[in-house]
């Protein structure tokens, strides 16, 4: 299952590092940029989400939109962000192929849930019907791919919550390091097993008291055991 990665581009340093902020809180990576132009080096088909500023020295929020999904033929979904709120403006966003339209000034909680319900909605069936896995009161979200602990997020990294996530799927099955490395570090070269253990060590101490419950089986690899 992807990370849900989501690209902002603004050409107000403001904006964008308020979105950042409360996204990131919401358990989301977040990238930012300040151009169309900019937003094009990036390797889009890791986003899972854009949210675009329309009205943009250089190319505008449109022109970009319409090269993500027309030439680029992605079908990753995408946000105008405007002061722009006339009905032209929105019919032309909607024809470009964009999936939700918020002006400003806007409500960050009502951005939050527009892109957490597009997200949803993005999602893939298979991925869609699963369940948070909750072990007492540690709890991980696979869909905003955070990690809860007395309802309170823990910020882990990416590599940490997918090691996370595979034990937890499994509870009390042990995996090798070698396991690990080939499904949280996928095609990375030159990873040496000592990685996995710095980050189990981590992933420990940022547990607190959950921590216990990664367990190390000498000559083996590890497992998650609660009971």
């Amino acid at each position: 299952m992807n990370e849900l990665n989501i690209l902002v581009v603004d050409d107000e340093e403001d904006i964008c590092e308020i979105l950042q902020f409360n996204l990131e809180n919401e358990g989301f990576h977040v990238d930012t940029v300040f151009s169309a132009e900019e937003a094009l080096s990036k390797p889009l088909e890791k986003y899972s989400l854009f949210i675009l500023d329309i009205m943009m020295s250089g190319m505008s929020g449109l022109k970009l939109a319409d090269t993500i999904k027309n030439r680029k033929k992605l079908k990753t979904p995408v946000i105008f962000l405007t002061a722009k709120d006339t009905e032209n403006d929105t019919i032309t966003g909607f024809t470009v192929g964009a999936d939700d339209y918020i002006t400003k000034p806007f409500s960050i909680r009502e951005v939050i849930a527009r892109v957490k319900a597009i997200l949803r909605r993005s999602i893939p069936p298979e991925e869609r019907t699963q369940k948070n896995i909750k072990i007492e009161n540690l709890e991980l979200d696979i869909i905003a791919k955070k990690i809860l602990i007395s309802n309170k997020p823990v910020k882990l990294t990416k590599k940490e919550f997918n090691i996370l996530y595979k034990l937890m799927q499994h509870p009390g099955k042990v995996f090798s390091r070698d396991e690990i490395l080939s499904t949280v570090w996928e095609d990375e070269v030159y990873v040496l097993d000592r990685t996995v253990d710095v980050n189990i060590t981590r992933l420990r101490k940022k547990l607190g008291k959950y921590g216990k419950y990664i367990i190390s089986r000498s000559g083996y690899g590890y497992c998650f055991e609660y009971q």
